[in-house]
């Protein structure tokens, strides 16, 4: 048999041999592509373009479009590494009266009791920011606005060094230890997902990110929920609005989880 007659259509096992082949290729697209994007819990597609986006590790349409324009006030603070570094003692002294009125939130020692941020041994300029957001409007809360909102700037410089200078402590609701989930150690780079690590620690530590080890999962899941929901709009350059449309239920709950198991890690402070 030639060689033309071989790769010929006529000949009955190369027309068998093709056909099994598309036959297994159609199989695997529509497995890989439609129906196991379907069987993953927490995803949720709009059409079968959106599975198939997802399955290639694209942005899914969802995520692509532009988000409505903010309802109310953004951020207008600017940090850098300078930002309400190295306080004085006096500072630190005046910001430990002004915190008493933190306490039945915030606990005694910055440790809260309830699903309040611990705030003993957060950054400086992170708390010093958010004050100023509450203050300004950028970030809304029943009770922290009405709170913040006659803190001059130097109350709240004082309240930000009073907190940075405390040592991190054991939460009070520490759930068992868990392994880093894929979120926080890689991130999803198809999705525009940077890792948590590399802005809230374990990977680098960006000026204005908080430490999250030990925070309340309830915490954590809620303002990650209002990122994405754009009810939280305090993000400079809406890094954290971006991030979070983008997560997943399952990745915002693994995240929030595994934030919470971990113990603080005890910080003194050097002044």
């Amino acid at each position: 048999m030639s060689e033309r007659e071989l790769f010929s259509f006529r000949n009955p096992y190369f027309s068998i041999s093709v056909g099994m082949t598309l036959a297994i290729l159609v199989l695997t697209v529509i497995a890989g592509f439609l129906v196991l994007p379907y069987a993953q819990t927490g995803l949720k597609f709009t059409d079968a373009w959106d599975a198939i986006c997802s399955a290639a590790g694209l942005p899914r349409r969802a995520a692509l479009v532009t988000p409505p324009a903010p309802a109310g006030r953004t951020s207008d603070v600017v940090l850098t590494s300078s930002t309400v570094s190295r306080p004085s003692q006096e500072s630190i002294g005046r910001g430990a009266t002004l915190a008493q009125r933190c306490a039945i939130c915030h606990g005694p020692t910055g440790i809260s009791r309830a699903d309040s941020p611990n705030l003993a041994g957060q950054y400086a300029a992170v708390i010093y920011k958010e004050l100023l957001d509450f203050r300004s409007g950028a970030r809304t809360n029943a009770t922290m606005s009405p709170f913040a909102a006659n803190l001059s700037e130097q109350d709240v410089a004082d309240i930000a060094a009073y907190y940075a200078y405390l040592p991190r402590l054991p939460a009070y609701h520490p759930a068992p230890q868990l392994p880093k989930p894929h979120v926080v150690i890689y991130g999803a780079p198809m999705r525009g997902i940077a890792p948590c690590g590399s802005c809230h620690g374990s990977l680098d530590n960006k000026t204005g990110s908080p430490w999250l080890e030990g925070q309340s999962e309830a915490y954590l899941k809620a303002q990650l929920h209002a990122f994405a929901s754009g009810e939280r709009r305090n993000d400079i350059s809406e890094q954290m609005r971006n991030i979070a449309r983008a997560l997943t239920s399952q990745e915002i709950d693994e995240a929030a989880e595994y934030y919470a198991s971990q113990p603080a890690e005890v910080v003194k402070s050097t002044d």
